[in-house]
């Protein structure tokens, strides 16, 4: 297996490691997923994403080469207007084959004129590039596959533009114009406009995550990632901690984001919850023409993905054993995503989360239990409300079908919500 850069620090603190798409990585620390899991809803907790791939595409063709394979339109993407995507702004898609199926879902961003980054999971930076390099283009352009070459660290929750904000050198000047899935900076000195940490490490900073909650994602060059870690750690004290995969399942799953290989992938990306990642207008009709899209357009029978909440916190793991059952008993689809989210309880029909103001509903005695909650793949289109089980043969489980799962999430606030040096 392969170790990132905080490996050893992740042993010599009592971490439980297991594999991961070809990393040994953390689960979970002493203090348990539960702790960390709340620990990013009320504070901050701090993941080791160094596994992720990060691709370069840059060059007079890559603006081009993005707009055949990804599916987002990088020319009609940004804000209810949709303008296009320009420098220092981020946007989520996916990569499609011919048939409509998900090769893996990215995070792109632009930051220069013919420079992206493109963000995908754990052991895709060579498939992706792959595909990427067999495509035509009418320009130059290269494809630079950075896996294992970067470092990166996300810090999530609300405490975390303060912690962050004591290392940087300009927090109020970085902290400026920094609107959600924006980035600022770089991971070396090559660019003028670097995001600087106090003793000079410059960092690539993006204000994305994959919990739901406010925080950034700090990509560096691998040597300084062990002291960024700590100083952090430090830093954030009591209101911060290490945060392993099992937390960082729950928190995702809450707040309805994607597994890719998990609830995306070998089936044709349709009635799911994700369809903004395609580019479609108020018609609803593409706005371009990409990889897929025709396999889209004329596949007719479809598996349709749902969000789910339970009413309490057991939850039982996709296997080959399971089943979604509907009131009568009958088989009508497959689990894809089963987590119990550590900070969300029921209060009466509503669900609430340890974020929610007791003045938007949450009782002042709220305790919160935890709720299961994840995706389910089914034959039937329900609406919001309809309630069906999960079984493994031996338990059954009542889920009810939701358009959202863990309410007042952060990700969206402004910075000047979240700062408060």
């Amino acid at each position: 297996m392969k170790k990132t850069p905080l490996y050893q620090w992740h042993i010599d603190n009592g971490a439980k490691m297991a594999e991961f798409a070809g990393y040994s990585m953390p689960l979970w620390y002493p203090q348990g997923a539960r702790t960390e899991h709340i620990s990013v809803i009320e504070h901050a907790g701090l993941f080791d994403t160094s596994h992720m791939a990060v691709l370069l595409i840059q060059g007079d063709g890559a603006h081009q080469l993005l707009q055949l394979a990804f599916s987002k339109d990088l020319d009609r993407c940004l804000g209810l207007k949709k303008t296009p995507l320009v420098q220092g702004r981020s946007v989520y898609g996916v990569f499609l084959n011919e048939r409509g199926h998900v090769i893996d879902d990215a995070i792109v961003t632009r930051q220069a004129e013919s420079l992206y980054t493109v963000v995908v999971n754990a052991g895709m930076g060579g498939t992706i590039s792959d595909h990427l390099r067999q495509l035509p283009t009418v320009a130059p352009v290269e494809v630079v596959d950075l896996s294992d070459k970067l470092g990166k660290i996300d810090i999530q929750g609300p405490a975390s533009a303060d912690i962050l904000g004591r290392l940087l050198q300009d927090p109020a000047g970085v902290y400026t114009g920094f609107p959600y899935f924006s980035s600022k900076g770089w991971f070396d000195l090559s660019q003028p406009k670097s995001v600087l940490l106090a003793d000079g490490t410059p960092i690539l900073l993006s204000r994305t995550g994959y919990t739901g909650e406010f925080g950034f994602e700090i990509f560096l060059e691998p040597r300084h990632l062990e002291k960024v870690w700590g100083a952090l750690l430090e830093e954030g004290g009591d209101r911060i901690c290490p945060c392993g995969l099992a937390s960082r399942d729950s928190l995702r799953a809450g707040a309805m984001l994607p597994l890719s290989h998990q609830d995306i992938g070998g089936w044709p990306f349709k009635a799911n919850p994700w369809q903004f990642a395609l580019p479609v207008d108020e018609r609803g009709v593409f706005t371009k023409r990409f990889i897929g899209a025709e396999a889209l357009l004329h596949t007719e029978k479809v598996q349709f993905t749902f969000p789910f909440a339970g009413f309490d916190p057991r939850k039982i793991v996709p296997g080959e054993n399971t089943a979604v059952l509907d009131g009568e008993g009958r088989k009508v689809g497959s689990i894809l995503t089963c987590a119990t989210d550590m900070a969300i309880g029921r209060a009466g029909e509503r669900i609430v989360s340890l974020a929610t103001a007791v003045t938007d509903g949450r009782p002042e005695d709220f305790k919160a239990k935890g709720l299961c909650c994840g995706f389910v793949m089914v034959s039937e289109k329900f609406s919001p409300g309809a309630q069906l089980f999960l079984t493994d043969g031996k338990r059954k489980i009542p889920i009810e079908i939701r358009e959202e799962i863990r309410p007042d999430r952060t990700a969206r606030r402004t910075m000047r919500e979240m700062f408060h040096n």
